[in-house]
């Protein structure tokens, strides 16, 4: 998260660097958190002091009974029972404040490095270098037209759409063949040039992580929508619940609106069923809804939170939880979780070829055909662990170089953009992105993202090394980019090689990793 004792100390710094992601976020924000910084600090020292009061109260009534001062004891012990309200009161005061403040702070963006440019969207990203020139192909198709007009074995298309369409709906695809193996070939020449002349070291690593992963990374909590989550719902009993629905109802204005839906549906699947018996599967996920929305405080009877936070504990323990990649990112990072590294062991670079899956919420009516935008894509993953913010924005250019490399060697036009604060990611302090040539949209579409984020991620996973022997931990810096996006190359290569024919053209780079195959038609 950050450092609250710096946000006391100089709150005007942080006001103008989160105005600068978004007007007024800076200033509400740091209003509310010195607000909450100021309930949680006085209620820690009103426990403290009525700890401390009982305490010493708790000695003298000893002493006043051994006197047979039965007077002074009483009041004594309404001392101490006053201390223990007061301490029991306070605590709570304190537990809603610091949580309050927690969830505040996991939900606000990385602060942007005074050298990034001021933006609202794209359109304040500035244009930093550019490589390559575009290729004339006259009327250049774009590459589902291309893949789709690749036949392999009985004359399917080597790139499906339709068959991936039917087992699993919109935006995935079904690679056949020679564009199956280009995509694999593309990976491991990503894999051997990171590894092999770059210093990545390679890493085979989960694709299902806990929240606290995504929460150490900066997906969770504010970007769930945008993540596939597993759950493995498990067995409900019934009860009578007929006077508890009474009661719930009885709570009107009070339960969250998402709850009021479900009291009906799940009202149907408790009637006329006695205890003991198992909800029905269709209606456990509903029920795991209706446990997470309901206030437990608002009035429901003791025997309905009984059973809610029964419930609760048995979902925490049965199900999972977990959650698919969006990039491996997320396991690369949390590698160095909850660690104190030696100052010799940096920088540390990892690498690793995964799928990556992510909901594309908010991207309705984007990218929808093709290979752009898809809930599984592989991507190539560059990650490194440094010390400080002078080797951070050193290993960011080094990084980005990293990747500039495969679109060089691929002999694929690109350029690189500094992204403004309006279009960077929540966790980034400073982004390049690059931005490959794609002839049927005549423009450049990005293919990588290279992101420094400070001691951002670091605290949030408690990842941390001593700077000498003895020496107090200090938070490591983080960096992460694309090494590429297998998916969006493989669509650069298609619409760069293209021929009149229809054939693809194999670029030279890759020819040793197809086999020999210079061409694909």
């Amino acid at each position: 998260m950050f450092d609250i004792r710096a946000i006391r100390d100089n709150p005007d710094l942080f006001i103008r660097a989160w105005n600068r992601r978004k007007e007024g976020l800076g200033s509400e924000s740091v209003e509310r958190i010195l607000e909450l910084d100021k309930a949680w600090r006085e209620a820690t020292t009103a426990k403290q002091d009525a700890e401390s009061a009982r305490n010493a109260n708790s000695k003298l009534i000893g002493q006043a009974k051994a006197k047979k001062d039965e007077a002074e004891a009483a009041r004594l012990m309404a001392l101490v029972a006053d201390a223990k309200t007061t301490m029991e009161q306070a605590g709570e005061a304190e537990d809603k404040a610091r949580k309050a403040l927690d969830d505040l702070l996991m939900g606000l963006p990385n602060l942007p490095l005074d050298e990034v440019p001021e933006g609202s969207d794209e359109h304040g990203n500035i244009e930093k270098s550019k490589w390559g020139e575009p290729k004339l192909i006259n009327d250049p198709k774009d590459h589902a037209d291309l893949g789709e007009a690749l036949k392999g074995q009985g004359g399917f298309s080597l790139m499906d759409f339709e068959a991936a369409a039917r087992m699993s709906g919109a935006r995935f695809v079904a690679l056949r063949g020679k564009l199956t193996r280009l995509e694999r070939a593309l990976a491991n020449f990503m894999l051997d040039l990171q590894t092999t002349e770059h210093g990545y070291e390679e890493m085979s690593v989960p694709l299902l992580v806990r929240d606290q992963a995504l929460m150490g990374t900066g997906q969770l909590p504010k970007f769930e929508q945008d993540l596939f989550s597993t759950w493995l719902p498990p067995q409900v009993q019934m009860v009578d619940l007929d006077h508890e629905w009474e009661a719930i109802n009885s709570l009107g204005d009070q339960l969250d609106k998402e709850a009021a839906p479900l009291i009906e549906k799940l009202s149907a699947a408790f009637d006329g069923k006695g205890p003991g018996a198992i909800l029905p599967s269709e209606y456990a996920e509903d029920w795991l809804r209706f446990v997470k929305v309901v206030d437990l405080k608002a009035g429901a009877t003791s025997r309905l939170k009984s059973l809610l936070v029964e419930y609760e504990e048995v979902v925490s323990g049965l199900s999972s939880d977990r959650y698919l990649i969006p990039t491996a990112e997320v396991p690369l990072t949390n590698l160095v979780r909850e660690q104190i590294l030696d100052a010799a062991q940096l920088p540390l670079r990892f690498t690793a070829h995964t799928p990556c899956f992510r909901s594309e919420a908010g991207s309705a009516g984007r990218d929808t055909k093709g290979m752009i935008r898809q809930h599984q894509f592989n991507k190539v993953e560059l990650v490194s662990i440094v010390a400080n913010e002078e080797e951070g924005l050193a290993e960011l250019e080094r990084m980005t170089g990293c990747a500039e490399e495969v679109l060089k060697r691929l002999e694929l036009p690109f350029r690189r953009m500094l992204l403004c604060t309006g279009d960077m990611g929540a966790g980034a302090r400073k982004t390049y992105d690059l931005e490959v040539w794609l002839p049927s949209q005549n423009t450049y579409r990005e293919i990588s993202s290279c992101s420094y984020c400070g001691d951002f991620q670091a605290r949030r996973m408690d990842a941390r090394y001593r700077p000498e022997p003895k020496a107090k931990p200090e938070y490591v810096h983080t960096l992460n980019g694309s090494g590429l996006a297998v998916g969006r190359t493989l669509v650069a290569v298609l619409e760069n090689y293209q021929n009149a024919d229809g054939s693809i053209t194999v670029p030279k780079a890759l020819v040793p990793y197809m086999g020999g195959i210079d061409r694909i038609a």
